[in-house]
């Protein structure tokens, strides 16, 4: 389906990609149109290994062969300068490309298989909520989907960290469960972070971004209690996802506990705010975590699922 041009969706430790053939311009114009994706919005190249990056890059620095080295397979997605032989839709038009190999065995099957690179953005609609479980993707794309792999839900959870190596120093253009302590080490030298300046358009560099349909508070975990009252007495059906159980038996409330691990609440982020989605709520109230280099990521996504489209 993949050689025909068709769209496969399949899982990640992400989330689930819709793949299409990236060397194909009319197969990755169908993601664009299944998704209602801005066409400058580039897309990540998946491949079935490091060996493959010399077909897709250009004047790759040893740093990201050392960092493939060690991550790949894994959820890090590296920014580096395009291959002429790169088509201009997988890179939004601009002269840089991103290039992971994803850690899951279908996926890593099929790439292989396929023998080539596969654009996969997460298989939802655009600005949505990503897909961790394949349900998700038949749910929100239906028949715009050749074909779903069920792999069983996302091990990670979220999105990959983009790492920019194109030009100068390492920065991190969008956080992960992959963390810049973990960069760090195989670098030598911490990476920087944002998006200011030069750096290369990126998924998931949105504002408003990963959000649900239901609306969508961040609070402090000392004003949830106020928060909630507020919404109750407005009449609202409220989803709360905390660590903390509301004291309040109010039946217009619906609370799911929420991890105080980063790595199991990313685990569980989009799946419950998918849920919430689906229960006829008027408001989700989120706990906002910590604010540490291990929380980065998930507060990066909460950040931006809070923000108002604009």
């Amino acid at each position: 389906m993949l050689r025909a041009g068709d769209l496969v969706a399949f899982p990640t430790e992400t989330v689930y990609g819709l793949g299409a053939d990236a060397g194909n311009a009319a197969a990755v114009a169908r993601v664009f149109a299944a998704k209602g994706r801005p066409a400058d919005h580039p897309l990540i190249v998946h491949l079935p290994d490091a060996g493959h990056l010399d077909r897709w890059a250009i004047d790759i620095p040893q740093a990201a062969r050392k960092l493939a080295a060690a991550f790949w397979p894994g959820p890090l997605t590296l920014i580096l300068k395009r291959h002429p032989s790169v088509i201009d839709a997988i890179t939004g038009g601009q002269e840089t490309v991103g290039l992971r190999v994803p850690r899951h065995p279908l996926a890593l099957q099929l790439l292989r298989e396929f023998d080539g690179g596969v654009a996969a953005p997460s298989a939802n609609r655009f600005g949505h909520v990503s897909p961790t479980t394949a349900a998700h993707v038949r749910d929100e794309l239906g028949a715009a989907v050749g074909m779903v792999l069920d792999g069983g839900p996302c091990q990670v959870g979220i999105e990959s960290t983009i790492l920019d190596l194109s030009s100068g120093a390492p920065r991190i253009l969008r956080p992960g469960m992959l963390d810049a302590v973990a960069l760090a080490e195989v670098l030598g030298t911490a990476p920087t972070s944002g998006a200011e300046g030069a750096a290369p358009r990126v998924s998931g560099s949105l504002e408003s971004h990963y959000a649900p349909t239901t609306p969508m508070r961040l609070v402090a975990e000392s004003a949830m209690a106020q928060a909630l009252a507020a919404a109750l007495g407005h009449d609202q059906r409220v989803a709360v996802f905390a660590s903390l159980r509301p004291e309040t038996g109010d039946s217009k409330l619906i609370w799911r506990q929420a991890s105080r691990d980063p790595a199991a609440y990313a685990h569980d982020l989009y799946a419950r705010l998918r849920e919430f989605d689906t229960l006829g709520c008027d408001l989700i109230l989120v706990a906002a975590p910590p604010v540490d280099e291990a929380w980065r990521a998930v507060n990066d996504r909460l950040q931006r699922a809070a923000a108002e489209a604009k």
